[in-house]
């Protein structure tokens, strides 16, 4: 369905069903396109979960997945999310937290160890910049995903999205808005959410991503403490899709640094040179198999400065929505920057301050 030349009737149709649905779980708002695709495919990996567990008792309550809708048919940034997951990760979590940090920050990952700690070192040598409160993080991006509405992954064009992201500590009820399919529409807090959303995981400003740990050890500990729990979810997946969740946007360099250096000590994160972003640019992976629902999540970094280019995740076995190998969400990053006004593109669009 194509909603370029909408009418006002249908406009005040999609607030409305944005107002009837159901508030997302667990977590507050990541980064707009991140939440786009992976909340889509946790709803789903959720009810195959359902559907082959043991049956609760009758008066237990049962776990439904919640309507998936396009990203033209919402008004809020959480129901967006609803419509098309990345990477890029959203969350991913399970059992386990800050105890776990302890034992995990003291793993070696040789095989990717060695290529992070370079990506880390890159990193580190972007200038910081100077943002204020009052203005807005710009990002866009090429993004591809599959629709699993019909309950079989029927995976979509690519499409040019472009998101403002207000850099105000918050707690704030509108966070910027966000243009996807020829359209533009207002980020908003979740539905319910009579407080707003504050600065933190779920909304990452510059300047609350400067106030992280940037020691390794104690930036993965506070993330395998705070990263939002999800019933059967596998923890060190969890940790490494919330570090994914914060990568490809304005980051201060110590923060980005210390981000890839953490990442490089959870177990099963590995190293590929078979990877691409969503605009078949190839470069250096840093991927993570969830060995329990069969998914691997790629992240891609430019070959010459480790620059982050994007990410993917798909199927690496069959499942009830789609073969091994099927494409379940793809991002190219194609630039970032600090604007004073939503809705506004850059002047010179470029890719500084990328983690």
């Amino acid at each position: 369905m194509n909603d370029r030349h909408a009418c006002p009737q249908r406009h005040d149709d999609r607030e409305e069903i944005a107002r009837l649905l159901p508030a997302p779980a667990d977590w507050d708002l990541p980064r707009a396109q991140h939440l786009r695709h992976k909340d889509l495919l946790m709803r789903h990996i959720d009810r195959d979960q359902a559907e082959t567990a043991t049956p609760e008792p009758a008066t237990a309550p049962v776990r439904r997945a919640r309507p998936l809708l396009r990203p033209a048919l919402v008004a809020s940034a959480a129901a967006l999310a609803l419509a098309a997951a990345g990477t890029t990760g959203a969350v991913l979590s399970g059992n386990g937290g800050h105890d776990d940090a302890a034992q995990h920050a003291t793993t070696d990952m040789r095989p990717a160890a060695a290529l992070l700690h370079r990506i880390s070192n890159a990193a580190a040598n972007h200038g910081t910049l100077t943002v204020r409160d009052d203005q807005f993080a710009y990002t866009r991006e090429k993004v591809r995903g599959a629709d699993l509405t019909s309950g079989k992954a029927v995976v979509g064009p690519l499409e040019d999205y472009e998101s403002w992201v207000s850099q105000k500590p918050g707690p704030l009820h509108t966070l910027g808005l966000v243009r996807a399919d020829g359209e533009t529409l207002p980020i908003n807090a979740e539905l319910g959410d009579t407080k707003g959303t504050p600065a933190g995981l779920g909304r990452p400003t510059y300047h609350w991503l400067a106030s992280l740990p940037t020691d390794p050890d104690k930036l993965l500990a506070y993330l395998y403490a705070k990263t939002p729990a999800a019933e059967g979810r596998e923890r060190d997946q969890a940790v490494f899709e919330q570090i994914g969740s914060l990568l490809g946007g304005l980051t201060p360099p110590r923060t980005a640094a210390a981000l890839y250096q953490a990442a490089a000590k959870i177990p099963g994160v590995d190293r590929s040179s078979r990877v691409r972003d969503a605009i078949g640019r190839q470069g250096l992976g840093i991927v993570r198999d969830d060995t329990r629902y069969g998914v691997r999540t790629e992240w891609v970094f430019d070959a010459k400065d480790y620059s982050f280019l994007g990410s993917r995740s798909y199927l690496t076995k069959d499942a009830s929505y789609g073969k091994a190998g099927t494409l379940l969400s793809s991002t190219a990053e194609l630039a970032h920057a600090v604007v004073d006004k939503a809705g506004v593109r850059p002047a010179a669009e470029d890719r500084t301050g990328t983690a």
